[in-house]
């Protein structure tokens, strides 16, 4: 009778133990299955997740999104193309200026380019979404690396959107640790849907900020 109670906060614990690895292998299937969906839907946007420059030179990741957003702008699926990602502090360059400088160089016009800024996904959407609002912008074409494909449809739907998918086939992440990309965005998104991306946001990154618009 002693070990009666004890035993019984075991299975509790086992139990919490076993819903807990259920519901985060669940999150990480749906996160490899939407990484590898491509839609060939129209949109009214394609809405370009920032990633790292160097100095005013997108990154090899970067190149590769925009390429992409390129390719799906060329072929008409939308008519405006929303370049997101801000800046470190001492960078004289935003994610999202050179994004932008990018597509201008290769066709596309300045007026088809919308700009946001922000350190993390949430930021990307939400800086960016009075412009959206001010263009009546409400289906996107999320452009971004496979495994952060659903984290950033999710954000995007949480904030008012209509996203559908179009990860990068070729990006260059996927030659490096791509395991650990996985596993960060298995958290990230098993926790964000419980507390909120929002509030994850906040809580991780805080207030976006913009130090300059070049």
């Amino acid at each position: 009778m002693i070990f009666g109670p004890f035993k019984l906060v075991l299975r509790v614990i086992s139990l919490v133990l076993s819903v807990i690895v259920l519901y985060f292998a669940v999150t990480f299937v749906q996160i490899w299955l939407t990484g590898h969906e491509h839609s060939n839907a129209k949109a009214q946007a394609i809405l370009v997740f920032g990633t790292t420059e160097d100095n005013g030179v997108a990154s090899p990741e970067l190149t590769a999104r925009l390429n992409h957003a390129l390719l799906l702008y060329r072929e008409g699926r939308a008519p405006w193309v929303v370049v997101t990602g801000g800046n470190r502090p001492g960078d004289d360059y935003t994610e999202s200026g050179v994004s932008a400088t990018y597509l201008e160089n290769r066709g596309v016009p300045k007026s088809d380019i919308l700009q946001g800024y922000g350190s993390d996904t949430w930021q990307n959407v939400s800086t960016v979404m009075p412009l959206l609002k001010t263009h009546d912008i409400l289906t996107v074409i999320t452009v971004t690396d496979p495994f952060h494909e659903y984290r950033a449809m999710a954000i995007a739907s949480s904030q008012g959107l209509k996203p559908v998918p179009s990860p990068v086939p070729n990006s260059p992440t996927i030659k490096h640790s791509l395991w650990k990309y996985y596993l960060k965005e298995t958290f990230d998104v098993g926790v964000g849907r419980i507390i909120g991306y929002g509030r994850l946001s906040s809580w991780t990154t805080g207030p976006a900020k913009v130090y300059h618009k070049l």
